[in-house]
């Protein structure tokens, strides 16, 4: 397994790379985004720790820049832990976020968690899904290809909107709460509540146009999906 950490902060980076070395993983370096996004395009990274306040490229900048191109699992750090910086990271498609100062022992196992999500999701895909394209009205789903297409126009969503939407319609019809997709959709261990999957829930629904309304709330518990919803 191969790692980036990237940090403007020698310090943090030497410490972080001395603990990820002992789990013995392999690990390059950037000072800042903008090396960060030039080492993933020369390079395969398992995972990706990325400070969010650098010089010449900050870290929200170059993990969308990254997830155009790849669907590297990426961890922020910040010492802002504001809900409203939180939410901004998994909006661009961020897996974890883990606030300055932080216990490297802590963080190694976040890593361990992520990776483990990230691999059981892509064998979840592989084995669940084929290249049957699911079509409801003019929403077409490939969940092998990971792509989505409205009225035959390819919709450019986040790592999340896939993994809720291919949730959702794998369980089309049944009643789901939102804890029970926090748990499915970002893990036992992720830390966060219900309105990470109501804000996830609005950026899919904007991503899908008219066909929204197959995405329906339930009040005061969840959503499901409902392809006869008119």
């Amino acid at each position: 397994m191969r790692l980036l950490i990237v940090d403007d902060e020698a310090n943090i980076r030497a410490v972080v790379r001395e603990y990820a070395e002992f789990e013995e993983y392999e690990v390059d370096e950037a000072e800042n985004g903008m090396e960060a996004v030039e080492k993933c395009k020369q390079k395969q990274y398992d995972l990706i720790i990325m400070d969010v306040m650098m010089p010449k490229l900050d870290g929200y900048s170059a993990s969308k820049e990254i997830k155009k191109h790849k669907n590297t699992p990426i961890i922020m750090l910040s010492a802002r832990g504001e809900e409203y910086d939180k939410l901004f990271g998994f909006e661009i498609g961020v897996d974890d976020y883990v606030v300055k100062p932080f216990s490297p022992k802590e963080l190694m196992a976040r890593v361990k968690a992520v990776l483990m999500r990230s691999k059981a999701g892509t064998q979840a895909e592989e084995t669940k899904d084929n290249r049957e394209k699911l079509v409801f009205e003019g929403l077409e789903i490939d969940m092998a290809g990971r792509e989505v297409y409205v009225d035959g126009k390819k919709a450019s969503m986040t790592p999340k909107e896939y993994d809720l939407l291919f949730y959702l319609v794998r369980n089309k019809g049944l009643a789901l709460t939102r804890d029970k997709l926090l748990e499915s959709v970002w893990g036992y261990d992720f830390f966060g509540d219900d309105r990470t999957v109501d804000t996830h829930i609005k950026m899919l629904r904007n991503s899908l146009g008219e066909y929204r309304k197959f995405i329906v709330t339930l009040r005061g518990m969840g959503y499901k999906f409902d392809a006869n919803a008119e």
